[in-house]
């Protein structure tokens, strides 16, 4: 029986050491994969790394989603697309609490990396920590946490993976995160993003370009063709989705205007009231200030996806001037109305036609500029 366990503890003695020097790096790297949140800043998920060093006894995520609410002028560059973000790391048990505390789900994905590949992808997350590297400008469709945490993957991998699409091939960025926005019932958010966001949103996504969003680069690397990249997978705590419901829509809202306007003027006794007045006003001055915030959004900003915006078609610029000369009855403002309210007409008859898909909710409001704008007319004549 001596002879036994003395056999037993060399065999133990001898697995340990094959163990050690099959993965020297002490390392087990993996994704964590964040569900999306009820927030807009969080609707789409969230990726880090995580790094467990069995012999330093650590367990750290890298995060390349971290940004400075105190930075100077925080606000300004923030709308300008100039907000530094910056990689940063949290032990991992205050990661997970984060997340579970907002009952937020979290998938994780155990890399098959060889110790070569831990060991140098463990180097380059340290070196990008780094005060003089560690900043970079965030752009959410191209250059976000997710995409930095694939490209660090595969240049460190060999061969290099093959990460397939996750979506159909026809997926454009727009469809993909209005299926988020849809999902977290969200119908303000997605009028406002497909307001701001022009026509480059409406391209067709490449395989690696699906894979800005986390869930996107999770199922990529579950299906990498060319080599095994997911070791593991599991989920690390139960969690239950609850979004809130919100039951007045933007196409409601619109569609309501839009007959407030109409029984005013019913019960008004004359188009020209003051009442009317004021309140083609401010629907003109509003739409007006939109106009320059999209021309804003445009030429003024770093933003990839707000240029070339066909929203310009109906916002014009030019309104706000136009509301502060309702009252007036001349030729110009009279010409004005007449050309926009023909080219309006052309906008509405090719809305699903355009090279940018234009929010439906926003067709009641533009039926509304054309009914003012038609209803000046008449009064103008008259």
């Amino acid at each position: 029986m001596a002879r036994f366990y003395c056999l037993l503890f060399i065999f133990i003695c001898l697995a340990g050491q094959g163990t050690r020097a099959q993965d020297s790096s002490h390392l087990r790297i993996s994704l964590l994969t964040c569900t999306p949140g009820d927030e807009l800043y969080s609707i789409f998920g969230h990726s880090a790394i995580r790094i467990t060093d069995s012999s330093s006894v650590t367990d750290i995520v890298y995060n390349y989603g971290t940004f400075n609410f105190d930075d100077e002028g925080f606000y300004i560059k923030f709308i300008r697309g100039k907000l530094p973000y910056y990689l940063s790391i949290v032990d991992f048990p205050d990661f997970q609490w984060d997340y579970q505390a907002t009952n937020r789900g979290m998938s994780e994905q155990i890399l098959n990396l060889s110790p070569a590949e831990k060991t140098i992808f463990q180097h380059r997350l340290n070196e990008n920590l780094k005060e003089e590297n560690k900043y970079y400008q965030y752009d959410f469709f191209l250059d976000n946490c997710t995409t930095r945490l694939r490209d660090a993957i595969i240049q460190i991998s060999q061969p290099a993976p093959q990460l397939p699409a996750v979506m159909p091939v026809s997926t454009t960025f727009r469809e993909a995160i209005h299926q988020y926005l849809d999902a977290g019932k969200q119908p303000w958010s997605k009028l406002g993003i497909d307001i701001l966001l022009g026509a480059p949103t409406d391209a067709i996504m490449t395989p690696a370009q699906q894979q800005f969003l986390p869930d996107n680069l999770m199922a990529a690397l579950d299906k990498s063709s060319n080599k095994k990249m997911v070791e593991s997978k599991k989920n690390l705590y139960p969690f239950t989705p609850f979004h809130e419901v919100n039951i007045i829509t933007p196409f409601l809202f619109c569609t309501g205007l839009l007959l407030l306007f109409i029984v005013l003027q019913l019960f008004t006794s004359s188009p020209s009231s003051r009442l009317m007045q004021g309140m083609d006003g401010m629907l003109f001055f509003f739409t007006g200030l939109l106009g320059i915030l999209l021309i804003f959004m445009w030429t003024g900003t770093d933003h990839s996806m707000t240029k070339d915006n066909y929203n310009l078609l109906w916002a014009w610029p030019t309104h706000i001037i136009a509301a502060f000369l309702i009252i007036k009855n001349n030729r110009a403002l009279k010409i004005y109305f007449t050309i926009a309210s023909v080219f309006l007409t052309l906008v509405l008859l090719a809305w699903f036609f355009l090279p940018q898909q234009l929010n439906p909710a926003l067709i009641p409001f533009n039926l509304l500029l054309l009914y003012r704008m038609a209803t000046r007319l008449f009064t103008y004549e008259n």
